[in-house]
């Protein structure tokens, strides 16, 4: 259903407003994400969300927006100030399941046309529903695209009244299509490098490119000695000079190099190659890429894109540093004490966004709590030099008053968000002050409101005489000309992340977007 809603610019609680491409955005995701669905319609590159668990005991959003306040209050016994549409969840709810299930179908579906048609969601979840979201996102994004669930470990084995403890919750891994861009992880083996020019290239392109190699049919010139740290290697006819140390065997006679003598010194000193011992007998090999593409030139060869990979294990994240103990400490190390609740460990989400995100990419997380995700994607850019931006969406539920954010004086959950990817960025700045000069660090924070407008709909027997001073303007009075001008950019759907220059002309504001 369309809403009646907009997002307002708050300048002040942002960092480097005129000139990040961050945003970090509070309301109610539901509303959120329709507001974005022409703006960033296909622009997403990759989305992470932790919805709440459904354990009975965590808050979740209604949806229905056609009960009045009454109602709302009869039925959630909750309506705070702020209006947010939140109620607890119980098991003895007859409704447990489903009322849990319908909040995070519609999220999903609207989330779907924001991803890049490459574009990859993950999910975090727990047992209580991770059978009915595996169906839900079946439904959403099909069967088909289902890419992987992975197991993730949320704490080390520790005291429990339990017979069997549970020490590990779940990431779902879906695709908006059949093609996903995943970007592998590197083969670190010892004495494998690339070269500075090939570093440069890695994550840039697509998978299932293969490493184009001579032809295997045995010639002269595949018959050449090859000496290396100190040892002389013999193919083919020649071979039988060169005896097997290990086995005291001789090789065959008709084996051959599989490159050419000119494309294996070529490949050796650009790390194609390695040696590798055993018991003081060495063996040659050559590295496995996924995306690699070697091309003749006049001058010899020349290397158009390369990425050595390994596949991505479903076992990545049973480590201890993706475990929610890890989670603790990376808060503890920017605020005094631990100011939110199971968030997830800052490692985990830098993997996530390493393996599904490159260049500049947009990261999204619609279930932002303590911005860890914001953290994550500041921390990979400032690795690899990468300039992806992030959107950040969180309804600000107050904290309770007997936790230690509030005691710190954090009185939601997007005071908590703003200040950790500020303190965040600073710290990863200060860490590398060398190589972040250019890090973007800020965020733009916009706050979902009521329409811009008045509401100017009257019956004709309605209108009279006195109602015409009032029909002048149609804008609300509290209203600013950056509200206007992010009110009109949703509404023609351009990005809300693009610098833009304000100037006077004959008494009046004119931004140039």
């Amino acid at each position: 259903k369309p809403i009646r809603k907009t997002l307002r610019p708050c300048v002040a609680e942002s960092k480097d407003w005129d000139t990040t491409e961050n945003l970090y955005i509070e309301g109610d995701n539901l509303e959120v994400l329709k507001l974005l669905q022409e703006s960033y319609l296909g622009k997403v590159k990759m989305i992470y969300i932790d919805p709440p668990y459904n354990t009975g005991n965590d808050f979740i959003y209604a949806d229905d927006f056609m009960r009045s306040q009454e109602e709302e209050n009869a039925q959630m016994g909750m309506y705070d100030e702020d209006k947010n549409r939140l109620f607890k969840n119980t098991d003895t709810n007859g409704r447990f399941h489903s009322d849990w299930c319908s909040m995070i179908y519609s999220r999903l579906l609207l989330a779907r046309n924001l991803l890049t048609d490459d574009g990859v969601i993950f999910i975090s979840i727990d047992d209580n529903e991770v059978d009915d979201l595996m169906k839900i996102a079946n439904d959403a994004f099909g069967k088909d695209n289902f890419l992987a669930c992975f197991p993730r470990v949320t704490k080390k084995a520790g005291k429990t009244t339990d017979a069997i403890a549970k020490n590990h919750d779940y990431i779902l891994a879906y695709s908006k299509s059949a093609s996903p861009t995943l970007f592998l992880p590197s083969h670190t083996d010892e004495g494998f490098r690339f070269s500075d020019e090939y570093e440069a290239q890695r994550g840039k392109y697509k998978l299932n490119q293969t490493l184009d190699y001579d032809s295997l049919q045995y010639s002269a010139s595949l018959d050449y000695p090859i000496t290396v740290e100190g040892e002389t290697f013999y193919p083919g006819q020649s071979y039988e000079k060169y005896l097997d140390r290990k086995n005291g065997k001789h090789a065959r006679a008709d084996w051959a190099w599989r490159w050419s003598k000119e494309l294996f010194d070529f490949g050796y000193e650009n790390g194609f190659i390695v040696i590798k011992k055993y018991d003081g007998y060495s063996r040659i090999y050559t590295k496995t890429y996924q995306n690699c593409k070697i091309a003749k030139a006049a001058s010899g060869f020349t290397i158009e894109y390369i990425q050595r990979t390994k596949a991505i294990s479903t076992l990545e994240f049973v480590e201890n540093e993706y475990s929610n103990d890890n989670s603790k400490k990376n808060l503890t190390s920017l605020f005094e004490s631990s100011v939110f609740d199971y968030s997830k460990p800052t490692a985990l989400l830098k993997t996530l966004v390493q393996y599904s995100s490159t260049a500049d990419d947009i990261v999204m997380d619609f279930f932002s709590g303590s911005a860890t995700t914001a953290h994550a994607v500041m921390q990979l850019n400032a690795e690899d030099g990468g300039h992806r931006k992030f959107i950040m969406v969180q309804l600000p539920e107050k904290c309770d008053e007997a936790s230690e954010a509030y005691k710190a004086g954090y009185k939601n959950i997007c005071e908590i968000g703003k200040e950790r990817i500020r303190r965040a960025g600073d710290k990863i700045k200060s860490e590398s002050p060398m190589t972040t000069q250019d890090l973007d660090i800020g965020f733009r924070v916009l706050k979902l409101d009521d329409t811009n407008m008045k509401d100017v709909y009257y019956a004709p027997d309605d209108y009279d005489q006195g109602m015409l001073a009032g029909l002048e303007s149609n804008i609300k009075d509290d209203r600013t000309d950056l509200d206007l001008l992010f009110g009109c950019l949703i509404d023609w759907g351009l990005p809300l992340s693009l610098p833009y220059k304000s100037e006077q002309i004959d008494g009046c504001t004119v931004h140039t977007y």
